[in-house]
């Protein structure tokens, strides 16, 4: 039997892998509710790929997609909390606050699977986002649910997790990474 790599299989499901121009550029924010049909079919694609994703990985910390890992240069974003609480929709997030204290974790990401890296994230974030009336809403967001907000959030500024680390920290490949299938541990 054939080994796929785990960037493969995200491949095979859809996700644009790291290198790809669309990772690196900021995503179009939406004119709400002019753009509502266009917000709710990308949501929509959204769900989809977090469907077909969610059936070949179990994520036990969480996950997340952003419009451009399904090759969408829009500014919407999906987050399944790790505790069967409701996904969040992000529509032009951003974060306008974040807490002095931070914390350092492994993340991963669904673009490059291979690997995994220590990246250190505000404790506490504050994010405007917009809803498909065009109003914005303001949310705080702790711990391992701000990981993954700010994680995504960045997607949609073009960056990636490896920006975020710290100079001279690498990822490790994900065969060394030992903490997969539990939480993110907070004190």
């Amino acid at each position: 039997m054939t080994h796929v790599r785990p960037s493969q299989r995200m491949r095979d499901l859809g996700v644009v892998q790291h290198g790809a121009g669309i990772l690196a550029e900021p995503a179009r924010p939406f004119d709400l509710p002019a753009e509502r049909g266009e917000a709710e079919r990308i949501v929509d694609e959204l769900f989809a790929a977090i469907e077909r994703i969610g059936q070949v990985n179990p994520f036990a910390k969480g996950m997340g997609t952003a419009a451009p890992q399904i090759g969408i240069a829009r500014a919407a974003a999906l987050v399944l909390p790790p505790d069967n609480t409701p996904a969040v929709v992000l529509l032009n997030p951003r974060i306008t606050e974040s807490s002095e204290e931070t914390d350092e974790q492994y993340e991963g990401c669904l673009s490059f699977f291979d690997v995994r890296g220590l990246v250190p994230r505000p404790l506490k974030i504050t994010v405007e986002a917009a809803t498909l009336a065009g109003e914005t809403t303001t949310t705080v967001y702790e711990r391992g649910l701000a990981r993954l907000i700010d994680h995504e959030i960045d997607h949609l500024d073009g960056l990636v997790y490896t920006a975020r680390m710290r100079h001279g920290v690498d990822p490790i490949p994900v065969e060394k990474y030992r903490q997969t299938g539990r939480v993110w541990a907070y004190e």
